[in-house]
């Protein structure tokens, strides 16, 4: 939803004032839309583009040199009225003819045409180019009906460019032509938009579904299909579009990976590592391909794949220089995929133990390392929302990130004979390389800490344990500078290791003292619930805490709980060894 709007009414053009101010180097703002600040030379054939606003930076931010000479802006999803088009074109003429290019949409069509016709009236020789690249709205045999949709964007460039390198009216016409043909586009949608000064979407998309399809104006898809993973996603977009090339079609294409206003950058180019692959599997060449917003529909979640395949000529004018909003470039030299092989990490070599209870307590170690990144997996979603009442809500992920790559990284040292200090010791780092942040710092130092007072040659033993804890709680308390009541792990941690040392130095067996000890951590970590956080960004927003559990100090509660079950159940005996018995030497 539009949460920045005033008069929905005027909003379009709004935005457009706001625009030319920002880019007045490049445009000059007219009544219903903007010209090139610094217009072409004597001669050279205009380009004039447009459509409904809503669709940033199609259109305005299409207008520059070695792009279009002006843009007509039409309310949102609108067509510019005939008498916006005609007086822009009679302003952006250079007395070399006029393109005006627009999507195949009914209302522009109308008005497009009306205005072609009225400016001929007028003298002007004035062509018309209604972009055609949605193949999910008509198919081959009818292109013709087909939408314009993220295909302006290539389609525009190439015609722009061929303008500005100073061909006729009729060799721009003809580019023209031979593009639109030549430009597919097929996309999907994860949600619909909202029209500024509404709260209602156009459509809905079902959760963790997609549409497949969509246009540009709200429309829904023509078909429904759950999210698929990223690499399924690149398969659907690029073996639809690739149906599309004529088997003697040129090999070398440009690419556009469009984002629809809501789906993120980072998204699309999690997206684009997988479709580069495809490409070259495919005996294409990628020319300049480009990845991002082009051709937006207000806050629509999706993104659309465009293709065009490129003969000489074609090629040349979408590697042309151009200057504005949208694009920004001299003249592109070299393709789309670079090698981008990465050297493999270095090998680790683990001192294998030379006993066998070591190398068993290296597996024991593993083991409770592979169950605690299974509990805390199941518990991502669940602190994730608890860190998000005053934190950046990432706290979940981190721990289950760390966590997995902790468990990894155990069973690689463990298979490798390492003891258990060196099975933990390599799992701290692991979890801190991998969880990233403070708490991926904090929890990697704990760990390997914990690991100092282990003994590869043996299985660690309740004194080993005790004294691993507390080594943890000392680390993470000095690197953090956090205390009790601070509202952090630590509220969790201290009593843990208290507890522990408390029922051990009373006599009662490792299992019994450390289940004690961690109700103990659960029940400080639920108290949590009282205070306000003192460290660390929750600060800021302590009272949205008040009344809800550190994320940090549940998820250390319910990791020592975890490691707790493990040495309750004596998990080691299916490795052929009593783990209890060791454990209370």
């Amino acid at each position: 939803m539009t949460k920045i709007c005033g008069d929905a009414s005027n909003f379009a053009m709004s935005a457009l004032r706001g625009f030319s101010l920002i880019h007045h180097d490049l445009v000059r703002l007219v009544r219903g839309g903007v010209l090139r600040a610094k217009p072409g030379p004597k001669g050279k054939v205009a380009v004039v583009l447009g459509g409904g606003s809503g669709h940033y930076p199609a259109f305005a931010g299409y207008v520059g040199k070695g792009f279009g000479d002006a843009a007509v802006a039409g309310d949102i999803f609108a067509s510019p009225s005939t008498q916006a088009i005609k007086s822009i074109a009679r302003q952006a003429d250079l007395g070399g003819g006029i393109i005006l290019g627009y999507g195949n949409y009914a209302g522009d069509v109308l008005n497009f045409g009306i205005a072609a016709d009225r400016l001929r009236e007028e003298g002007y020789d004035v062509r018309l180019l209604a972009t055609a690249d949605d193949v999910a709205s008509s198919d081959a045999s009818t292109r013709e009906r087909r939408r314009g949709i993220a295909g302006d964007l290539l389609i525009f460039k190439i015609v722009g460019a061929a303008a500005e390198a100073g061909l006729t009216l009729d060799e721009v016409e003809e580019v023209a032509h031979r593009v639109n043909r030549q430009t597919c586009t097929f996309g999907v949608a994860f949600d619909g938009c909202t029209l500024p000064g509404e709260t209602e979407k156009l459509f809905e998309v079902p959760k963790n579904r997609m549409a497949l399809g969509l246009g540009v104006h709200g429309e829904p898809g023509i078909d429904e299909q759950d999210v698929p993973s990223p690499e399924a996603l690149a398969k659907i977009l690029f073996d639809r579009l690739l149906a599309e090339i004529p088997h003697e079609a040129p090999r070398r294409v440009a690419v556009l990976l469009n984002g629809l206003g809501s789906t993120k950058q980072e998204e699309l180019f999690v997206l684009w590592n997988a479709l580069a692959p495809m490409f070259e599997n495919a005996g294409l060449t990628l020319v300049a391909p480009l990845v991002g917003e082009y051709v937006t529909s207000l806050d629509m979640a999706g993104c659309s794949l465009t293709l065009t395949w490129l003969d000489e000529d074609l090629e040349q004018y979408w590697r042309a220089p151009v200057d504005s909003a949208a694009l920004r470039h001299g003249t592109l030299v070299g393709d789309g995929v670079a090698d981008l092989a990465v050297e493999d990490e270095a090998t680790i070599v683990y001192m294998r133990s030379d006993t066998a209870a070591g190398r068993q307590g290296g597996a024991c170690v593993a083991d409770v390392m592979e169950n605690l990144a299974k509990m805390l997996a199941a518990e991502e979603s669940s602190l994730g929302h608890i860190d998000a009442l005053a934190g950046d809500g990432d706290h979940g992920q981190g721990m289950a990130r760390g966590a997995a790559a902790s468990a990894r990284a155990a069973r690689n040292a463990a298979n490798a004979g390492a003891g258990p200090a060196t099975v933990l010791a390599t799992a701290a780092d692991a979890w801190a390389d991998r969880a990233g942040g403070t708490s991926g710092a904090l929890w990697g130092e704990g760990l390997r800490a914990f690991s100092t007072a282990l003994d590869d040659g043996r299985l660690p033993n309740a004194r080993q344990l005790s004294q691993g804890a507390r080594n943890s709680m000392e680390r993470i308390m000095l690197l953090g500078r956090a205390r009790p009541g601070d509202k952090t792990l630590v509220d969790a941690l201290v009593p843990f290791v208290e507890t522990l040392e408390r029922e051990l130095a009373a006599g009662h067996e490792l299992v019994k003292a450390w289940m004690e000890s961690a109700e103990a951590a659960y029940q400080a970590a639920q108290d949590t619930r009282n205070l306000l956080p003192r460290m660390g960004r929750a600060k800021m927003h302590g009272e949205r805490s008040k009344g809800h559990p550190d994320a940090g100090a549940l998820s250390l509660a319910l990791c020592v709980r975890s490691v707790g079950r493990d040495l309750k159940s004596g998990m080691a005996a299916q490795h052929g060894h009593d783990l209890l018995h060791d454990l209370r030497a």
